[in-house]
């Protein structure tokens, strides 16, 4: 896979988006919020395109069950789900001014920064050219600095700083100040030292009701609201597995430094998918539509030998391997690969990214991350991990509830378990209250846990346990008259499971910020119009309806060919600005990314004909009214193509393309 090559000109994007209003920073006339935006007209029709192809290629065809779950969660929620001990990131501060800044994301800044000055000095030496005689570095933000001549590092120091980075995400937080200190690493604003990292829980914190007693948080995700309905859905579904949940929500996460626009926020829509299999059979019945598709991957392995190049296998190679765990979150894989490539994401710019043992989630037992490369860089766009069966265990325990599948054997399961059973002349007694927590404490041991106190009963004759999260929480004395553990055997007529979980959790901010750069360019022959080539799927408008001109004989005929566009099903936008020549107005509607535009003018009132203009290639075409409408509607369809309506349809020479 060649190296990203994406000649974006983000300065000149930024204000085209701004411009045209796609989205900007929300409550913007009181100085605005870093990390919140709000969408406008343009943003919030390509969002909605976003989503509604991803039901249709998730959740109509896969047949999954869609539901919208509440936003506030109690905080048991996530105690039980582990995100208030462990859903956090690395900060630290500026020394000077207090600043916060993200830990691995410094590193990564000042390092990547150091490797492009060093590149830099070696091209000027290879040209012999002496630092002296480079350009004069030019004013840097509001404080007029100047950028520091660059600066070529020792080849060891290079590599050491690229394996750094490959494994940028491994590092945990003592791990991170220790590179910070080994390397100088400063807040490039100031020039200051920073802090040792700390830990900080990203989520937002609130109160439930006018007491304050009930203590809750803004969702971190959606999939936890899916886990509490876990038991309805399957009673939805008649009982049967594998089955799949879905939902297109808000969630909140309280960003140490949010920044680069869309990418790293603290309000976003994410789209995201639990599909429920069988922990015993995680093969997929469609799994061979998807094993011969052919994506980049980059496993940990390959990272954690200080490589960033993906490799090109097919999904059912990765699966046969081992690189992806299961066929169940391969096919998702090819899936998520189907529908990127579908909205428009360059595939050449497209990676799935394993994840290294230290960024793992808590829950995950395999993940992988589908990384589109924009002007940020690398960034993580789409999750598929494979949560095992921790949510549905966790909750299970917490609430006494049964999460869990039950499924008819075709023959018998026979099997011997070591079983705990509680001399109750003796256990309830001397534990009193305690004894029905130490109970369930024991029975919810695994079995080799059992026998390793088992094994300290019959050595010691007697052993410790300790409760926590439970009313008679501390450390209570077992004896071997206590408690009898043994093998017995088990008849099974019915098997019970809970099953694992496979999650695609697609950021859909991040989706559409890396769409927008990918079909963003500017004109051959005028730099200073840039186009947004959008599929006509995915076109928050899909035709411009305008007249030639201001003149008053073509209003009628202006609202009857949008009424028409609007009854086919085709969202269709007017522009009738007289002040505004055609040339313009086409110019201002390719940066919206309208794809097809529709004149009329005088022959138009004559024998009721149009143009129809395409936005990529300016080639017009000219036809009844009717044809027209019917061709725009199949456009965008993908009924037919531009191509094709190029064969049938006489060219139109015009000057204001």
């Amino acid at each position: 896979m060649a190296s990203p090559n994406l000649n974006v000109d983000r300065s000149a994007l930024e204000q085209l988006l701004l411009k045209r209003f796609f989205f900007a920073p929300s409550f913007g006339i009181y100085e605005g919020v870093k990390g919140l935006y709000d969408y406008g007209p343009t943003g919030t029709a390509l969002q909605q395109n976003l989503i509604n192809l991803w039901r249709q290629h998730f959740v109509i065809e896969e047949d999954m069950l869609e539901v919208d779950c509440a936003i506030i969660t109690p905080s048991k929620v996530l105690e039980t789900s582990g995100h208030v001990a462990k859903f956090a990131d690395w900060m630290c501060r500026d020394t000077g001014t207090n600043d916060v800044r993200r830990a691995d994301h410094l590193v990564e800044e000042v390092l990547e920064a150091r490797l492009e000055s060093d590149m830099l000095a070696r091209k000027l030496a290879e040209a012999s050219i002496s630092s002296e005689s480079a350009p004069a570095p030019k004013p840097k933000g509001k404080k007029g600095k100047k950028e520091p001549a660059p600066t070529k590092l020792d080849d060891a120091v290079a590599a050491e700083y690229r394996r750094i980075l490959a494994q940028i995400d491994n590092y945990n937080g003592e791990e991170l100040g220790e590179l910070i200190t080994k390397y100088d690493i400063r807040n490039p604003e100031t020039g200051n030292a920073v802090s040792e990292p700390v830990a900080f829980n990203l989520m937002f914190q609130t109160n439930i009701g006018p007491t304050g007693t009930l203590q809750g948080f803004l969702r971190p995700e959606t999939a936890q609201g899916q886990f509490m309905n876990f038991a309805r859905l399957l009673d939805f579904n008649n009982q049967k597995m594998p089955f799949a949940s879905a939902m297109v929500g808000r969630s909140f996460r309280n960003e140490i430094s949010p920044r680069s626009g869309l990418v790293r926020v603290r309000e976003f829509t994410m789209a995201e998918i639990e599909h429920y299999v069988d922990p015993m059979n995680k093969d997929h019945t469609r799994f061979d539509e998807v094993a011969g598709i052919t994506v980049p991957l980059l496993p940990s392995s390959v990272q954690l030998e200080d490589k960033a190049e993906p490799i090109m296998m097919t999904i059912g190679d990765a699966v046969s391997q081992g690189i992806v765990d299961n066929k169940t979150l391969g096919y998702f894989l090819g899936r998520i690969y189907l529908y990127l490539s579908s909205i428009g994401i360059r595939t050449d710019l497209l990676r799935f990214r394993q994840h290294m043992k230290n960024e793992m989630a808590h829950y995950a037992c395999d993940c992988w991350d589908a990384e589109i490369f924009t002007t940020y860089g690398w960034i993580e766009c789409v999750g598929c991990a494979d949560r095992s069966a921790y949510d549905l265990r966790v909750h299970a325990a917490s609430t006494k509830k049964k999460l869990c599948v039950r499924e008819d054997l075709a023959e018998p399961l026979v099997y011997d378990k070591l079983v705990c059973e509680p001399n109750s002349k003796v256990f309830g007694p001397r534990l009193k209250r305690a004894a029905k927590p130490v109970q369930e404490y024991l029975n919810s041991l695994s079995a080799e846990e059992l026998g390793d106190i088992k094994v300290a009963l019959l050595k010691d004759g007697k052993t410790t346990v300790t409760l926590s999260g439970t009313a008679a929480d501390g450390e209570y004395e077992i004896t071997s008259d206590m408690v009898t553990i043994e093998n017995k055997t088990f008849t099974e007529h019915v098997r019970e499971y809970i099953p694992n979980v496979i999650e695609p959790s697609f950021g859909i901010g991040r989706i559409l910020y890396a769409l927008i750069e990918h079909s963003y360019s500017v004109r051959a022959d005028d730099e200073q119009r840039g186009v947004l080539s959008f599929n006509p799927l995915m076109a928050p408008f899909k035709c411009l309806v305008l007249p030639l001109s201001g003149h008053s004989s073509f209003g009628k005929k202006l609202h009857e060919t949008a009424r028409l566009l609007r009854a086919a099903g085709v969202p269709a936008r007017v522009d009738d600005a007289a002040s505004a020549s055609i040339g313009r107005r086409y110019a201002r509607n390719d940066e919206l990314g309208t794809p097809f535009a529709i004149t009329v003018d005088f022959q138009t009132v004559e024998d009721n004909t149009v143009t129809l203009r395409e936005r990529d290639t300016t080639k017009q075409i000219r036809g009844s009214l009717t044809e027209t409408v019917e061709l725009v509607k199949n456009l965008v369809s993908g009924a037919t193509t531009w191509e094709s309506a190029l064969t049938k349809y006489q060219l139109v020479n015009t000057g204001s393309s």
